[in-house]
């Protein structure tokens, strides 16, 4: 299976930090973004961010800038669409989401997407982790997605589609289960900016 392209979600809007791009804050010497570059730079084939607004203030990364295909902050959903769609014009099957505020996630993020991914036509894996309440938390953010189904996305959200797990089910998506529970622990808040840093 050939590696996918990366797309870093950092569409958000972050309400519950003031506003602006969580993923210029600095932590432990980086940006949130520089650590989640680092990790899923060396899994994929090529690497861009997903951001809507001007996108020079990302120009310092060195990285192709994609603005959400659908105008009005429809979720991640959008973000992954405009994956797709850059993807497409790559020539390639398939491409691989991390968000822009969790710089812990793990290193075989790729890998073991893929692996889950065997034997399906159209490779759609979400990454989840061990839930005691649930059994498994589910993190939409993170995910192989198949460009074939690009336009069936676009349809989706122009039909008012917001949640990643109601599109993914629809398509009988498929979770790869990482057995650290704070892999994919976020960054929304001051409170978890200063734990990251605590973690790091």
């Amino acid at each position: 299976m050939r590696p996918p392209l990366g797309v870093i979600l950092a569409g958000g809007q972050a309400t519950r930090m003031g506003g602006g791009d969580k993923g210029l804050l600095n932590v432990g010497g980086d940006t949130l973004l520089g650590h989640v570059i680092s990790r899923l730079d060396p899994q994929v084939q090529e690497l861009a961010i997903n951001a809507n607004g001007d996108p020079a203030r990302f120009f310092h990364l060195g990285l192709p800038v994609l603005s959400d295909s659908i105008d009005g902050f429809l979720g991640p959903l959008a973000g992954v669409l405009a994956g797709l769609d850059w993807a497409a014009t790559h020539g390639a099957e398939t491409i691989v989401t991390a968000a822009a505020d969790t710089p812990f996630f793990p290193c075989d993020l790729v890998p073991m997407l893929q692996l889950a991914s065997e034997g399906m036509v159209h490779p759609l894996v979400l990454a989840a982790t061990p839930d005691p309440k649930r059994g498994q938390a589910r993190h939409p953010t993170f995910g192989l997605w198949p460009v074939a189904l690009r336009d069936d996305l676009r349809g989706a959200l122009n039909d008012g589609v917001r949640k990643v797990v109601q599109w993914s089910d629809r398509h009988d998506g498929r979770l790869a289960t990482f057995p650290d529970e704070e892999a994919f622990f976020n960054v929304n808040t001051p409170d978890d900016l200063a734990q990251a840093e605590a973690m790091l």
